[in-house]
């Protein structure tokens, strides 16, 4: 039986909602941030969570603080406004950051939490809301090894897959490869599936090769149920999280001084769409709809 923890979460939206959930049905205490971005909340109040005003309220109820935010600049402003998180940090806290964040601006944001007492780690998430209502998402962690070891039991509350990346800054690093790597599938695939309909290839003839040969694996899966029947839910993820991902991916491959031609021609066709509010496979119909 994992013992009962006090943790406070900042960020109830599609994923923060149901690591909210799956934490309350593992048994701990949970206090939220209340934010006009929070999913509707009536469920987790009812399970017996509680709603605080300021990030400073959060931090003072917890011994440990999720959150799951957009990125870097909301991460440090959840932090370090007035009022914000480290106001009321409690000596020893851990602040657990499931954003996708520039791991530069991680290390920053680590330094000056360890600076005001607390505890530091990354642990940044891939898979759905749909698994992290059930408990199942995929963590990639940065930690020291014993701080891992420690928070582990908890992750386990809302996590299925747990990578233990290395030291802080490790996890949204490889968060960062990770949606490069299938974010650039999708854009493959969308441009192929645009041609392919351009030739007069079906959809079902496609999906058959694609599925049996290279193109297979989780990424044609989730477009799968768009290229046969325009469903964008396979793949929850919008162009605007895409490009901003993306972008931290060119920021971060940028001081490395590693190459990132790739990765520029995938930025350039995610920020080429219009309509950012798109989910990720509503890509192929954007470029079926293009002249050239």
């Amino acid at each position: 039986m994992t013992t009962s923890r006090q943790v406070g979460i900042v960020g109830v939206g599609l994923m923060g909602h149901g690591i909210a959930s799956s934490l309350l049905r593992a048994g701990h205490q949970v206090s939220f941030l209340e934010h006009p971005g929070n999913q509707p909340v009536e469920d987790l109040l009812a399970a017996g969570a509680t709603a605080l005003s300021t990030g400073s309220e959060v931090a003072k109820s917890a011994d440990v603080v999720i959150l799951c935010v957009t990125g870097s600049p909301q991460v440090e402003a959840v932090l370090f406004e007035p009022n914000g998180v480290l106001d009321g940090l409690k000596p020893g806290c851990v602040v657990v950051d499931c954003s996708t964040a520039l791991p530069s601006s991680t290390e920053k944001v680590a330094a000056r939490v360890t600076d005001a007492g607390g505890r530091f780690m990354d642990a940044a998430m891939t898979r759905t809301p749909k698994e992290a209502a059930e408990g199942r998402l995929n963590l990639i962690v940065g930690a020291p090894q014993a701080l891992f070891d420690e928070t582990l039991p908890l992750l386990k509350g809302f996590a299925e897959n747990i990578a233990h990346a290395g030291d802080v800054g490790a996890g949204h690093t490889l968060k960062l490869l990770h949606n490069f790597v299938s974010l650039g599938f999708s854009a493959v695939l969308a441009e192929a599936t645009a041609a392919s309909r351009k030739a007069g290839i079906s959809d079902t003839a496609l999906l058959e090769v694609l599925g049996a040969g290279g193109g297979g694996g989780v990424v044609l899966e989730r477009l799968r149920p768009y290229i046969a029947e325009k469903d964008p839910s396979g793949f929850k993820f919008t162009v605007a999280n895409a490009s901003k991902d993306l972008g931290y991916y060119h920021t971060m491959t940028n001081e490395l001084g590693v190459e990132r031609g790739v990765a520029g021609a995938v930025h350039a066709l995610y920020t080429s769409i219009d309509d950012s509010s798109l989910a990720v496979p509503e890509v192929i119909g954007v470029l079926e709809s293009r002249k050239q």
